[in-house]
């Protein structure tokens, strides 16, 4: 064999060896493939599901948001001017009103009410899309209701909590409508956004004299625009926001019709491809052992190639070359099955999304995929193959490749550590969480360098404590295999290990997650939030609150709301950029004397009978997170007039304590004039919740009382919901880690063969070496499981803490989970492959290792 070639020559002599080895099938790399082709296909899952909401969203953009274009205005309705831009520049207009309100249903003792979210339309709702109805009917028919009333339809939930029926009456505010039928389908929904309670549909003048649309009360008002073909969309919304964004107007349009459905979604898969990666990253602890199990099967081989003059060169590449081709395989198989699942099953996907879907194949994704499948394959293999040079002719009568330098040469690390850092850097480009993606990444290299440490530092403890242990022969046996040469203590940890250290860290994020509202609510929370009180009200609601023996406590203050528009002159999400307190209207009040209990961290609060510039009170953590200081101006829109102030204190605001907070007070000169209602918390005891609720209601029907207990639970549904599909994303990191497991206990199971040999021909019985081969497993799985919690533990309270910015407290049941799951698994695959060495003979076995 020429040892000197072209670099053509080279690569062509090497590929036909490679071919040539590779004929021999596919033994030895099942789990290479299956764990390459596992972690690739859950990544390309989640991007082609991702890619197909987000087409689907862009197609459907004009029916989700019920328009081609959308105007906004908090609180008030449309001037005339703006109405007439609308005309002008649209073929077909449609005006709604959206509030939240009581339903009441029955009188006296017999009454019920439920919280809704109510749409006021017109008769050209919906411009785009259709109003499913149960009985079918046309909507204009069902909101004509009767002679005696006009009608109504509503969601089924709302119409069951109400023991609702078609024809029956009911009330909003002072109004009586009779129900139509249940409200099925609305093709708007989706542009909504989240809301405390179902929906209820009505004409916009049936509202008027019900006494929920008085000046200073809580609602919105959207009109629908339908555009002529060929209209550019970008330059209709810079005409509409130069003329009408300082009048507290939000435009959206067909582009991103359902734009908080859109984000969620974005943000949910990118921690999901995260979680995917983590799993991939498990995965390559199979493909590196079964890297090295193979081409420690390969020494004489590659040793007799070196005597035949082969240079290192040429070795590495044959082998390389090999896994080069298995590697595309692999990926390969993950594409098809990650692209194939999601298409076969996207008729059952598609029946569970609120939102449309386009399932089809998309190249973005699974080129992801692809590449990050590609990137982990080379770091996992290189450190292997690099042990290759290692390698001499010397080799036919040792065992060079297990003698080998555990350490790949500092060339190689360095290569190794260029592709680790593309592969962190491609992972937070492609999902946009840059600090997600550190943490994953930081958190999985401390896992692996602690899993490390533990597997060295248990085999050296094993060979120190051998000797020790005399009256326990199987024990001893375990401690010698454990820290023996060829030990598979190290693949087994780091493969076990890292694989429950991300599922240990998932359990404890979902653990947290759907824990935080439970664990969040104040040892004392209010009962109701009350809303849309009058002025004129509130000396006979307080006096009802305040009369009341069950009654602990009553909070109330004024209510505005107002949209941030600039901020020093700049617009407001310039400085702010998309801090959530500029993302829409805020909550605003006003007060003389400082309220009791405020606590001010920065600047002074006004005189009480200041009336000079208006001055705000700013929450003292939502401005260091927007980078406000004391003196600052800011302009805020309030019913479509702009109010410039100047912030002069910071106070604490605890959001926490699901009371009344304000992020901004201003003084009372400032906004007294401006039409507004009042909101109050009230704090009573379960048995006073009714009584009061209902003198309330039935003294006062324009006023919405919500339940804080029903809000809770709304919000602990969608948390459930998030935590359920990170669960279920870290599906695919647990059947990796147990594939590796797998592979590590098929690597090992000659060396269990020989061993087993041995020790039957000095006498021991199967049940004692099953029992060695047992403690060996458990104590591999128990130290994996140990430093897995750990690790895990800190990871989840890294997401928690710097992600999610919560509290962090460790899920006991999950933590045990975890260590017990990994003795069980670690057991499960050694004793699955130990049948066959106890029943090998010991004579075959040793002639054949003569």
């Amino acid at each position: 064999m020429n040892a000197r070639r072209a670099p053509k020559g080279r690569l062509r002599l090497a590929t036909r060896l490679a071919g040539r080895e590779l004929r021999g099938g596919l033994k030895g790399f099942r789990i290479f493939l299956a764990c390459l082709a596992l972690g690739v296909a859950a990544i390309a899952a989640i991007g082609t599901v991702r890619a197909s909401i987000e087409t689907g969203l862009a197609e459907s953009g004009a029916v989700l948001l019920g328009g081609d274009a959308q105007m906004e205005f908090t609180y008030r309705f449309a001037t005339e001017i703006e109405k007439r831009w609308m005309r002008d520049a649209a073929t077909a207009t449609s005006e709604i009103v959206d509030f939240r309100s009581m339903a009441v249903r029955g009188d006296g003792d017999s009454v019920e009410r439920a919280l809704t979210q109510v749409k006021g339309v017109d008769d050209a709702y919906p411009l785009t899309g259709k109003v499913s109805l149960d009985p079918a009917m046309d909507l204009a028919t069902a909101l004509a209701g009767t002679a005696d009333h006009p009608g109504a339809v509503m969601e089924r939930v709302l119409m069951d909590r109400l023991g609702l029926a078609p024809g029956d009456p009911f009330r909003l505010g002072t109004g009586t409508f009779i129900l139509m039928a249940a409200l099925t389908g609305e093709p708007d929904s989706a542009s909504a956004g989240f809301s405390l309670g179902p929906r209820t549909l009505v004409l916009r003048p049936d509202l008027q004299g019900s006494g929920l649309l008085a000046a200073g009360t809580l609602f919105s008002t959207k009109y629908r625009l339908r555009l002529p073909d060929g209209t550019d969309l970008e330059t209709l919304k810079t005409e509409a926001t130069a003329r009408f964004s300082g009048a507290g107007m939000r435009w959206r349009d067909a582009r991103n019709g359902a734009p908080g459905i859109a984000q969620f979604v974005e943000r949910l898969s990118s921690f999901l491809v995260l979680v995917g990666l983590s799993g991939l990253a498990v995965g390559g602890i199979g493909v590196s052992s079964a890297v090295s199990s193979y081409l420690s099967g390969k020494t004489g081989v590659i040793a007799t190639l070196r005597t035949l003059g082969a240079e290192r060169r040429l070795i590495f590449m044959i082998y390389f070359l090999q896994i080069a081709a298995l590697s595309v395989l692999g990926i390969a198989i993950g594409l098809v099955i990650g692209a194939g699942v999601p298409l076969l099953l996207a008729p059952i996907i598609t029946a569970q999304l609120p939102i449309p879907a386009a399932f089809a194949l998309y190249p973005m994704p699974l080129f992801e995929a692809a590449l990050y499948g590609a990137l982990t394959a080379l770091i996992f293999t290189l450190a292997p193959l690099s042990r290759l040079d290692d390698i001499r002719a010397a080799a036919l009568f040792r065992d060079a490749f297990g003698a080998a330098h555990k350490w790949p040469r500092p060339a190689m690390i360095a290569v190794i550590a260029a592709l680790l850092a593309a592969l962190i850097g491609l992972a937070a480009l492609f999902s946009g969480a840059w600090k997600l993606t550190l943490i994953t990444a930081g958190g999985l290299l401390f896992a692996l360098c602690l899993l490390a440490l533990c597997a060295t530092c248990m085999a050296w403890a094993a060979r120190h404590a051998r000797a020790r242990v005399r009256r326990a022969p199987a024990l001893r046996w375990a401690l010698a295999a454990i820290g023996g040469r060829g030990s598979d203590a190290v693949p087994v940890v780091l493969s076990l290990g890292l694989g429950l250290s991300v599922l240990a860290a998932v359990g404890q994020i979902d653990g947290n997650l759907r824990g935080a509202i439970a664990r969040d609510l104040p040892d004392e929370a209010p009962s109701y939030f009350f809303v849309d009180i009058q002025k004129d009200q509130m000396d006979g609601f307080t006096a009802r609150v305040d009369g009341d023996k069950g009654v602990r406590r009553m909070q109330s203050a004024p209510m505005l709301r107002g949209v941030i528009t600039r901020i020093n002159d700049r617009p407001a999400a310039e400085v702010a950029g998309e801090h959530w307190v500029v993302r829409g209207d805020r909550g605003i009040t006003y007060a003389g004397s400082m309220p009791d209990g405020t606590k001010i961290t920065a600047g002074t609060w006004w005189a009480d009978d200041y009336s000079g510039p208006p001055q705000i009170s700013f929450a003292a953590q939502e401005a260091e997170e927007m980078g406000l200081h004391l003196g600052d101006t800011m302009a805020v829109n309030i019913l479509g007039r702009e109010v410039e102030a100047t912030i002069t204190s910071f106070r604490e605001v605890d959001f926490s304590t699901a009371g009344m907070g304000f992020v901004m007070a201003m003084n009372e000169a400032a906004l007294t004039g401006a039409p507004h209602s009042f909101i109050a918390t009230v704090y009573a005891d379960e048995t006073a919740e009714a009584p009061l609720l209902r003198d309330l209601a039935k003294a006062y029907p324009n006023i919405t009382a919500i339940r804080v207990r029903d809000a809770i639970e709304r919000v602990s549904t969608l948390l459930n919901g998030l935590a359920g599909a990170i669960s279920y994303g870290a599906l695919a990191t647990l059947v990796t880690g147990f594939l590796v497991l797998i592979g590590a206990a098929a690597s090992g199971s000659g060396a269990r063969r020989t061993e087993a040999a041995i020790l039957k021909t000095l006498g021991a019985t199967r049940a004692r070496i099953l029992w060695s081969f047992a403690l060996r497993a458990g104590l591999l799985g128990a130290a994996a499981g140990v430093v897995a919690l750990a690790a895990g533990l800190t990871g989840g309270w890294a997401v928690m803490h710097f992600i999610m910015e919560s509290d962090f407290e460790v899920i006991w049941p999950s933590a045990i989970a975890i260590i017990a799951g990994g003795i069980v698994a670690t057991l499960l695959a050694a004793l699955g492959f130990a049948w066959a060495p106890l029943q090998a003979r010991p004579a075959g076995v040793l002639r054949a290792r003569a």
